[in-house]
């Protein structure tokens, strides 16, 4: 059974389908596997072990009558702590929520659910997820899988180390600035980040709501088309046939590689190349609209981020770790005249935006700048911690500000990821796309 930990959710769907593989042995064997590994406190928040039993009995009863509900009926997968889940703490990796127990589970933890997945616990997080960098001294810092002594990567940071150490299936995450894609890269996973708007937020502890997305963490694209699917109680595209001969793809050049270390280059340019050998058609400019819209985004994010939280930081400041508090507090300085004429600007480079990358299947760029930094230098030096966070967040963000669906896959350098945007709701397409790079790229 420890073999099968480490299958993609999808091939541990067929092989429940096919009696090979048994949802609660599966189940037993997670939870077993968890509580056995080095650290897993760091990494799970919180275990829903008895939810996990019973939702694994019924598993078995369905599979062995013939009625599974869907292709991940059975998978035992994990949630980031700020997806409400009844009767169980939500605390968003935050000591101002400590204690906050809600009363029913989210909406896409439901549709989840009601599909047959398997809800094993919540996994840690950055501080009410406002930080790309996965550090965490109020609650808990998930390890990186590619280097014990760095940090995973955030917000979305136990999520993607449940994956990456072989202790979920896949993971639920969210993505404000790049809190999927970010973690999912350093730990050498895929990532997607949906449309905003796609996906209800009903029942997920917010950030920024305009730019607030649900995302998966997972071990291959397929999985994370299943699990789009199944949060939307729908058919997942068909990924077989996809290709990229012939498939247009823009390098974005310009600010995403400013500053950008040689390790994260050199992955990213030696998956550029296997991508043209197998066909696709590679070109490369940079877009005058990308600089102007990335200044925008402190008076366009902070100010939303410190106007959710502000009564509930400010009555006890002391709580949270500094550098996270001064990131919220840095909204607090902007009129409301400049956070809409900011907006409206936004708007417009939007709108520019998709007329200029129109006749592109997508437009790529290295997901992070920057490796995994050292846990220890960021938690001493925080000057060191901000001006990381801002590097890491940077490519990323291009895709939350301009309203666009992401795919992160693994380039095949540890640690490195290479992004796919599309338009806005164009994620099956880009699925599609992400699976013929996927094999490309093994």
């Amino acid at each position: 059974m420890e073999h099968m930990l480490r299958q993609t959710a999808a091939e541990q769907g067929r092989a429940i389908e096919d009696g090979r593989v048994c949802p609660l042995a599966l189940t037993e064997a997670y939870l077993a596997a968890i509580e056995a590994h080095l650290g897993q406190e760091t990494i799970y928040a919180r275990l829903t072990k008895q939810r996990a039993l019973d939702e694994a009995m019924a598993a078995r009863t369905r599979a062995r009558s013939g009625l599974r509900r869907g292709p991940l009926d059975g998978v035992p997968i994990s949630w980031k702590d700020l997806f409400d889940s009844a009767g169980v703490a939500t605390e968003a990796g935050s000591s101002l929520l400590k204690g906050r127990v809600p009363q029913a589970d989210a909406h896409v933890l439901q549709a989840m659910t009601q599909g047959g997945s398997i809800c094993l616990g919540k996994t840690h997080m950055t501080e009410l997820a406002f930080s790309g960098l996965g550090l965490n001294p109020v609650t808990a810092t998930p390890p990186c899988v590619n280097d014990p002594s760095a940090v995973p990567g955030g917000s979305s940071s136990g999520a993607a180390a449940s994956v990456a150490f072989g202790l979920a299936a896949l993971a639920i995450g969210s993505d404000t600035g790049g809190s999927v894609r970010i973690p999912a890269a350093w730990n050498d996973l895929v990532g997607l980040k949906t449309t905003s708007g796609r996906l209800p937020l009903t029942g997920v502890v917010p950030l920024a709501p305009r730019f607030d997305t649900i995302g998966p963490l997972a071990r291959s694209v397929e999985d994370c088309a299943l699990s789009l699917a199944a949060m939307e109680q729908r058919t997942a595209p068909d990924l077989r046939g996809a290709t990229l001969d012939g498939r247009r793809l823009l390098v974005l050049e310009g600010a995403p590689f400013e500053d950008i270390r040689p390790e994260p280059l050199r992955g990213f340019e030696e998956a550029v190349a296997r991508l043209a050998t197998k066909g696709a058609r590679i070109e490369r400019k940079p877009l005058d609209i990308i600089a102007p819209a990335l200044a925008l985004s402190g008076i366009i994010y902070t100010p939303e981020c410190y106007a959710q939280w502000r009564e509930v930081i400010e009555a006890r400041p002391e709580a949270m770790f500094r550098p996270i508090l001064e990131r919220f507090r840095s909204g607090r300085d902007h009129s409301a005249a400049d956070h809409l004429d900011a907006w409206r600007k936004l708007e417009h480079f939007r709108a520019a935006y998709l007329v200029v990358t129109e006749g592109y299947d997508a437009v790529i760029l290295p997901t992070a700048p920057n490796m995994p930094p050292n846990e220890a230098k960021l938690t001493q030096d925080l000057g060191y911690f901000t001006t990381e966070n801002l590097l890491t967040l940077r490519n990323t963000r291009i895709g939350n500000l301009f309203g666009l669906c992401v795919l992160t896959l693994p380039t095949g350098t540890p640690s490195v990821g290479i992004s796919f945007m599309a338009a806005p709701m164009a994620e099956d397409r880009l699925l599609r796309l992400g699976s013929a790079a996927e094999r490309a790229l093994v």
